[in-house]
């Protein structure tokens, strides 16, 4: 028995270590097939214009008395009249093109005994058939990139147009010249592709935000906790959606918040923001040392100032400071606020601490009473562009004395002047910081329309369409990648007819 326990305990363990190696994401973002279908129209015109810019290896050799060169190939058009991009699983994109043709012009250098020709010819290359296989994956950042390209590329058809003195001997020698050219052409497809893939893509999506400062006072972890999950509709990616203080940039936070769930599929894109994404900032800020405001002289309202020197004019009195000194309120967050996302809305729960004092010039300061305050906020949060915002506003208030119920219940008649006080006062303040927002992880050029926020059971989400303010082109050619040093051109090939 006990060696059928001692073989049983790993099994019954195994659940237990699945769920703890499972860190819930903080961030959660769905590309469906809908967002695809726009990548892919993007996608097509970046392929286009990389193929139209490939470049061709020159072709020279012999044929008997026949000595060629042909260089300077040049794509003079293309046509990719059928294209499809879609989700492979478990994580790939598949991309295909078929019945594309290629239009060509090259210089010639034609030898054949004692006659010399030079010039241009124009061909054609229809049937082209082209399939890439992109594999997406987790880097060692946690920022997504292209991890592998499979690709395959082949021609059906090839056509050449002569014409010239030689006009004869080029009908004689033209499948020679064309098979040869088919060769190298399907040769340079794949490699142009798999350069723009896991070199210029690349460079796209390192736009994307991963570790970034939001503030002077904090910053966001955005990187992906583990590989992309791609099913035959959707794309997801989890992030893990942690803000930290930058004075302490690798603090970290346990998730113990409800991990999002994305069902839909109708628009193109959904990001869901766990309470925990809420929760992290706000203790980020409490680490950080700034949930504190200080108003004193001048900068507390006045009809407050009269209330509460009547309040306490015993105390006052009792502590002989000069009457007529400036008063100090001190609001102090006592300990990380909490957010709650229910379907119902999203609200705020914080402590906090007031300590109001009086400060005499040139005497210590005399610390009229300090009392605990427990707030409920109410929060809206919405999307500007790819920013995500948040405006806070007063719903539950109330104060009560740290040192007994009889001065808890003679600070009941502040409870209507300090509410307004953080109304008109600190509230203003709070937004002002939060109106910034902080970006959504999507790369540069690429932004959210008819953006709605949704609430869910320990969850929001936005569910929107995407468009490009920029195009990919435009992006790449930004981020380029620079080269550390000059490197040598492909050589030349010389292509023996025999064996093509």
């Amino acid at each position: 028995c006990e060696m059928a326990a001692a073989s049983c305990l790993p099994l019954l363990l195994l659940p237990w270590l699945v769920m703890a190696s499972h860190s819930p994401p903080g961030c959660k973002i769905r590309i469906t097939s809908k967002g695809l279908d726009l990548v892919e129209q993007e996608g097509l015109r970046f392929v286009e214009q990389e193929l139209q810019n490939m470049t061709v290896s020159d072709l020279h050799g012999k044929e008997g008395q026949f000595h060629y060169n042909i260089s300077q190939v040049k794509v003079t058009d293309l046509q990719l009249a059928h294209s499809n991009l879609h989700f492979q699983p478990q994580q790939h994109l598949f991309f295909n093109i078929r019945n594309a043709s290629i239009s060509l012009r090259f210089r010639r250098q034609l030898l054949y005994w004692f006659f010399y020709d030079i010039g241009s010819i124009n061909a054609s290359a229809d049937g082209v058939r082209i399939h890439t296989v992109l594999q997406l994956a987790k880097d060692e950042a946690g920022r997504l990139k292209i991890s592998n390209v499979t690709c395959n590329a082949s021609i059906a058809r090839m056509h050449a147009g002569f014409s010239g003195t030689l006009g004869k001997v080029y009908e004689f020698l033209s499948t020679f010249i064309v098979t040869a050219m088919r060769f190298l052409l399907s040769q340079q497809i794949c490699p142009s592709l798999e350069h723009a893939s896991l070199v210029l893509l690349n460079s796209l999506l390192d736009t994307v935000p991963v570790r970034n400062y939001v503030d002077e006072h904090i910053g966001i972890d955005y990187s992906l906790l583990r590989d992309p999950v791609i099913s035959t509709d959707t794309l997801d990616l989890d992030f893990k959606g942690m803000f930290f203080p930058r004075a302490r940039e690798n603090q970290k936070l346990e998730n113990h918040a409800v991990e999002p769930v994305i069902k839909e599929t109708e628009r193109m894109v959904y990001v869901a923001f766990s309470e925990y994404f809420f929760d992290s900032a706000m203790h980020a800020y409490f680490q950080a040392g700034v949930l504190a405001i200080e108003l004193q002289g001048e900068k507390v309202p006045k009809d407050l100032d009269v209330l509460l020197r009547a309040t306490f004019f015993g105390t006052i009195f009792m502590q002989s400071p000069a009457v007529d000194a400036p008063l100090r309120l001190v609001l102090q967050v006592s300990a990380p606020p909490r957010c709650t996302i229910k379907p119902s809305g999203t609200s705020v729960s914080v402590s906090a601490f007031l300590n109001i004092s009086l400060v005499p010039q040139g005497q210590p300061p005399v610390q009229l009473s300090s009392m605990a305050m427990e707030t409920k906020l109410s929060a809206k949060v919405f999307l500007r562009g790819k920013a995500l915002r948040m405006q806070l506003d007063l719903r539950r208030f109330r104060i009560y004395s740290k040192q007994s119920a009889l001065e808890s219940l003679a600070l009941f008649s502040l409870q209507a002047p300090l509410k307004t006080l953080l109304q008109l006062t600190i509230m203003p303040i709070i937004n002002e910081r939060t109106k910034k927002g902080v970006q959504i992880p999507l790369p540069e050029g690429m932004d959210f329309t008819k953006e709605v926020v949704t609430n869910h059971a320990g969850f929001l989400m936005v569910g929107a369409d995407l468009h490009f303010s920029k195009g990919l082109r435009e992006v790449i050619e930004k981020y380029r990648p620079v080269p550390t040093a000059p490197s040598a051109g492909p050589a030349e090939p010389s292509v023996d007819p025999h064996q093509l």
